[in-house]
């Protein structure tokens, strides 16, 4: 058993900032889609407010525990944190703009049921997040955390 342990700790350590951001990715997501179910259905606002609201909350969210738990930046200078804090609000912009896109293409355009369109556009989003918090956004953060 500790084998298996020590070989699933290893493999952990291993891929770590990977394993980190697929796990807070999975959770934006979840708070993300619940939000969402919460102001389309519950609320019963429209498909594009409800987005954009879901959106604005789930990225303090995601700021907080990619800055904090994925990317472990060691920036504490001030002019540091508000360049992050910039560049993560700018990118999550652009890849929301490509969310309501996306959905207006697919729901409007596409007749699509607004859950699945939903879902999808989410695993797009989430992909091109990390591309961009990798090479764009926390690049010398895990430099300055060592």
């Amino acid at each position: 058993m500790k084998k298996l342990w020590d070989f699933g700790w290893g493999m952990y350590k291993k891929h770590e900032e990977g394993i980190n951001y697929l796990i807070f990715g999975f959770l934006a997501f979840v708070l993300n889609y619940i939000l969402y179910f919460l102001f389309a259905d519950t609320i019963a606002m429209h498909y594009m407010a409800a987005t954009v609201l879901s959106w604005v909350l789930t990225v303090v969210f995601a700021y907080w525990t990619n800055r904090t738990f994925v990317f472990k930046s060691g920036n504490k200078e001030r002019a540091s944190v508000v360049r992050e804090f910039v560049s993560f609000i700018g990118a999550r912009v652009a890849t929301e703009v490509l969310e309501i896109a996306l959905m207006y293409v697919m729901v409007d355009l596409c007749s699509m049921n607004d859950k699945i369109s939903k879902l999808i556009c989410q695993v797009l989003v989430i992909l091109a997040n990390y591309v961009l918090s990798k090479i764009w956004i926390f690049k010398d953060a895990s430099k300055k955390a060592e």
